[in-house]
């Protein structure tokens, strides 16, 4: 793959809910047309207001839907043509974190064996004592003490839950996290700590981030390119810099207009005044 080709990228995305012969009520269409490209390294931030589409468009990206029109393509291959198997493997190049970090794990499992699990399943490493060192190693990389394999996700704070989520797609060895509201459960203080974690992540690993989020003072301090979305299509795209010092739709400028904004130390600001 080239340093230019992207990543990921997705062609003409649509996914439609309902209709058909067995239904009564018509088909609602979530996404409309939706394309987008990502290259090594990058942040792309998807943005809009709830019910704007881009968490169906995060979940066709990992393949946990599929789009009943356009393509999704990681490392340039159609993610449609792979077989089965192959499929299966693509959790080694992109991961999920969801919104909800306690929801997303599994509460009868210890924080140990839900990184087993991922370590064994799709990063392969064998042996036991390999295993038990790694998930040390992933523990200490997102700043959770080694105690805390034995652990179970309910004795943890929304934060520390979401870290060992983050921790759980690093076990994978994934260069690409859709990263799904990350950060919308936890408070503000808490917020700021996880975006600062995960901005180190992104450039101690080379990672690559989509990030889905409503709040555009979040997209403010993590993106480097930002689509925004409303009813299921995209309405404005650009560099960050650029979309929010000069919005070109009605859309975006009332999203801004609506949005606190972050300071450097992590705190937050009143939105900004409106003018007549």
């Amino acid at each position: 793959m080239s340093a230019e080709q992207p990543i990921l990228a997705a062609q003409n995305l649509t996914r439609r809910y309902g209709g058909g012969i067995l239904s009564r009520a018509p088909a609602v269409t979530a996404v409309d047309g939706v394309s987008l490209a990502v290259r090594a390294g990058q942040t792309l931030a998807i943005v809009g207001e709830s019910g704007s589409g881009k968490s169906t468009v995060a979940r066709m990206l990992v393949g946990l839907e599929r789009p009943d029109l356009g393509s999704v393509t990681i490392d340039g291959r159609d993610m449609a043509a792979l077989g089965y198997h192959a499929r299966r493997q693509l959790g080694r190049t992109i991961q999920y974190v969801f919104q909800d970090p306690i929801a997303s794990l599994n509460p009868r499992h210890s924080v140990a064996r839900i990184l087993d699990g991922t370590l064994r399943r799709l990063a392969g490493v064998a042996p036991a004592a390999a295993r038990r060192d790694a998930m040390e190693a992933l523990l200490a990389l997102v700043g959770l003490p080694g105690d805390s394999l034995e652990r179970y996700p309910h004795e943890f704070s929304g934060g520390q839950a979401q870290r060992i989520a983050i921790a759980r797609a690093l076990a994978a060895q994934a260069r690409i996290l859709v990263l799904d509201e990350p950060v919308s459960a936890l408070d503000v203080s808490v917020q700021a700590q996880v975006l600062l974690l995960l901005d180190r992540l992104r450039t101690q690993l080379g990672l690559t981030y989509v990030f889905i989020s409503h709040d555009l003072a979040v997209i403010e301090a993590v993106a480097d390119t930002v689509l925004v979305m409303q009813a299921g299509r995209v309405v404005e795209e650009g560099p960050a810099a650029a979309l929010f010092a000069r919005p070109k739709t009605g859309y975006t400028r009332q999203l801004l207009d609506s949005a606190p904004r972050m300071e450097p130390g992590g705190g937050w600001l009143a939105p900004p005044a409106r003018h007549a």
